[in-house]
């Protein structure tokens, strides 16, 4: 069987043509670049260009009118600074795809019977995925490192599915199963169908209680404008609760046994940080509400929402505040358990507390809240005298914060300025300074000095060296 590995989309446009401003020069981007290459201000700037025809270099088993899709609009450039921003769009549409390996684009003089006076040739050079592809790596998120074994198989029938299974087994003692499906469906907003079937097996100690968790996921994503994300999902549950000693509280052991959970959620995420580990500028928001109650015995409507801003006020000094705050309300007469509330403290969220130190406790268990709320101010600088600069060292940052927050049970009943003022009275708060180390794209270390300022009968403070790593800081 002969395989096609190289590909053309030709476009008759119609309308008046004007002449170019001198003749564009070849250009490339590389490979996985990330950023659009820079050019010379004179050749963008009134140079007319069109996009006579796109070749794409390398296909073997995935489909002409898939890909077809994710180039087709840079056919509408009309000068030569739209065509290298439609190619960069078009170059990050296929590698969101995962069918390729690398994407890079090589832009030249259109050649031929039908070329056009200012006419350009736009190709992709793609690496398709191997069929089957496997590993054994490490991840680390929520204070935990995981050692991870996966195997996919990307691209199955020409049209960007794909089937994988993980397995992770966690420092904390959590082991993870999965097996996932995933198929980008057609249209304008970029959705893509997600099915999962997986067990989670967890322990959480500071809360005294060990669960297992069998269940369905069933996603679907999509952009609804530039860095607008939304995801729908429902999920459904088994779940099995139990102590993890004989020293849990009362408060955990009755709620010990299976329960059923059956959910839909919503999760909107914007974000235009420039980077998500120590980014020097935007901002990050995100909105999650959760409705279970759709069947089986567990029933809340639970909203969580995250705001983070960047401000690089000079060079390599950035300041950065946050906001978290979530709300938890039984609006059913089915259960709520303590995997459900929010909980607070540790060196992710309100430093200066141990894991899950602030609110309430019972015999030593931290029994979560439905109602929370915390913010954190930080200072990120290079390392004092720049050691390694410009290189090793530029994965370092100096690290000042200020963290504060109050978590607490709202009583519908009352009115709402009563409830405010419950969440606003028994305010917690820390401050500290340490180092904070990138780990390349995935996550970041901090090792602080934190000393607890404002702390609450009943919490559980930390004080002095605390060590986190994880994705999502406070």
């Amino acid at each position: 069987m002969l395989k096609i590995k190289h590909r053309e989309l030709s476009a008759v446009q119609d309308g008046a043509r004007s002449s170019l401003q001198g003749e564009p020069e070849m250009c490339s981007m590389k490979p996985g670049s990330a950023e659009m290459p820079k050019f010379r201000k004179s050749i963008l700037q009134g140079v007319a260009a069109r996009v006579d025809k796109i070749s794409i270099d390398g296909l073997g088993r995935t489909k002409d009118d898939f890909v077809k899709e994710q180039v087709q609009d840079v056919f509408k450039a009309r000068n030569f600074e739209e065509v290298i921003k439609k190619a960069h769009e078009a170059r990050r549409k296929l590698d969101n795809l995962g069918c390729f390996r690398s994407v890079g684009i090589f832009i030249d003089t259109s050649r031929g019977i039908n070329s056009t006076r200012d006419g350009l040739e736009v190709i992709f050079h793609v690496k398709e995925q191997k069929r089957i592809v496997g590993g054994v790596n490490t991840m680390v998120g929520s204070n935990e490192g995981s050692l991870v074994v996966g195997l996919k198989l990307p691209n199955l029938a020409g049209r960007g599915e794909k089937i994988s299974a993980q397995y992770s087994y966690g420092s904390r003692r959590t082991c993870n199963f999965d097996v996932t499906f995933s198929k980008p469906l057609r249209g304008s907003l970029s959705p893509l169908f997600t099915t999962s079937i997986f067990q989670h097996a967890s322990e959480w100690p500071s809360s005294g209680y060990k669960m297992l968790e069998n269940g369905l996921l069933l996603d679907l994503s999509f952009f609804s404008g530039q860095n607008i994300r939304h995801n729908l999902q429902w999920e459904g549950a088994y779940r099995d609760l139990s102590c993890l000693s004989r020293s849990s509280s009362f408060q955990v052991r009755e709620q010990s046994g299976p329960n059923i959970k059956s959910s839909v959620r919503h999760i909107l995420s914007l974000d235009h940080r420039d980077t998500c580990i120590f980014p020097t500028r935007g901002i990050l928001f995100q909105l999650t509400t959760e409705f279970a109650g759709l069947g089986g015995n567990v029933g809340f409507l639970k909203n969580e929402a995250l705001l983070q801003s960047n401000l690089q006020v000079i060079r390599d000094v950035v300041v950065q505040g946050s906001l978290q705050a979530g709300l938890l309300n039984r609006v059913t007469d089915k259960a709520v358990n303590i995997c459900d509330n929010f909980f607070l403290g540790g060196p992710l969220s309100i430093r200066g507390f141990q894991f899950r130190g602030v609110g309430t406790h019972a015999d030593g268990n931290a029994l979560g809240s439905d109602a929370y709320w915390a913010a954190g101010l930080h200072l990120f600088t290079p390392l004092p005298f720049r050691p390694g600069k410009g290189g090793f060292g530029e994965f370092f940052r100096s690290h000042f914060f200020l963290n504060a927050g109050s978590i607490g049970n709202v009583n519908y009943a009352d009115d709402f300025p009563h409830n405010v003022k419950e969440l606003t009275q028994g305010i917690r708060s820390s401050y500290g300074f340490g180092v904070a180390l990138r780990l390349g794209s995935m996550a970041r270390v901090e090792l602080n000095y934190c000393v607890p300022l404002l702390v609450q009968k009943g919490d559980l403070a930390s004080p002095g060296i605390q060590f986190g790593i994880g994705v999502n800081f406070l």
